[in-house]
């Protein structure tokens, strides 16, 4: 990921208070072949539902004999989907486990190939009319997780702890997050609460937007999901670690690596070695990493990759 993040290469205009992107103009438009129909069955990410969605939308354009059926109830759900064949493509928010890859391999004798398709920066979003900024890793793990991993000297129950004056100072937090089947909830578990137990005060929800419609109705709130997820009733803080200068997750920050909770968004295929995939999933793809593809991304709200990512991850399906 450091790697990836130093060599990530954007083009970019940054304006306030957010950005815009355009997709890197080397990444070619996609051109339609033959021969493709069929299913293409998601089962997975919820944060990459929305990305699916509109992905499928345009690939559908193209081929009008070709159906989508999508499912987002989390990135866990993706690895068993796909071992038992319900799905041909399964999008994930975060890596896959060890064990899920092993699960895999003992059913079919071989790994499954990871497609990234994107960037995002995880958010922890406070309600629109919030005062605090910018906090501390160490400050977000004591908030979240019981076991304050991170280091946390205390339990950080109030906002008062966090800078809060006035009528603000005493009102407790109200934390909002995701269930156990998403890959957001690993993600900020491994990275934000350095592999802690969340508090049984967090009110896990099914899916990301639901976590912001909650901040969004509850001044004392706290959550985190994408930053895909932002709208006009919450803010994305900005967040230090190690002692570092606090860094909002724009795109700058990611291509600096000062901002620590950035991230892959990736889906995951079956393809046997030696052999191609079906026209239809490689077409998919194909089309997911075009121009036309990229732009969906930009559009729902995340980073696109750009020709040298697009290039190596296409290289394993050759």
């Amino acid at each position: 990921m450091k790697k990836f993040l130093l060599s990530f290469t954007l083009f970019v205009l940054m304006v306030s208070p957010g950005f815009a992107l355009e997709v890197d103009p080397a990444i070619p438009a996609y051109k339609k072949v033959s021969g493709v129909s069929g299913t293409i069955s998601s089962v997975g990410s919820d944060t990459m539902n929305n990305m699916m969605a509109l992905w499928c939308e345009g690939f559908t354009k193209v081929y009008p004999n070709v159906k989508c059926q999508i499912e987002g109830k989390g990135s866990s759900t993706a690895p068993p989907a796909l071992i038992a064949g319900t799905s041909n493509i399964g999008p994930m928010s975060r890596k896959m486990k060890g064990k899920e890859v092993k699960k895999f391999e003992s059913a079919f004798g071989y790994k499954p190939i990871r497609i990234r398709t994107a960037m995002d920066a995880l958010a922890v979003f406070l309600h629109k009319d919030n005062p605090v900024e910018c906090m501390s890793i160490k400050q977000v793990d004591a908030v979240f997780s019981k076991t304050r991993k991170c280091g946390g000297n205390e339990d950080i129950v109030v906002w008062g702890q966090l800078g809060l004056k006035g009528k603000l100072r005493y009102k407790p937090i109200s934390i909002y997050g995701r269930n156990s089947a998403s890959g957001t909830y690993g993600y900020f578990k491994k990275k934000a609460t350095c592999k802690g137990d969340y508090k049984d005060s967090v009110k896990e929800q099914p899916g990301s937007s639901a976590v912001v419609q909650g901040i969004t109705n509850d001044l004392y709130a706290i959550g985190y999901s994408g930053i895909g997820y932002k709208t006009s009733g919450v803010k994305a803080i900005a967040l230090s670690k190690k002692g570092k200068p606090c860094a909002d997750p724009t795109v700058e920050s990611i291509e600096k690596g000062t901002y620590p909770l950035a991230r892959f968004l990736q889906f995951y295929v079956n393809q046997k070695p030696g052999e191609k995939l079906e026209p239809l999933v490689y077409e998919f793809i194909q089309f997911a990493l075009s121009k036309e593809g990229q732009e969906v991304v930009i559009k729902d709200g995340y980073i696109p990759l750009n020709k040298k990512q697009v290039d190596d991850v296409l290289k394993q399906l050759n």
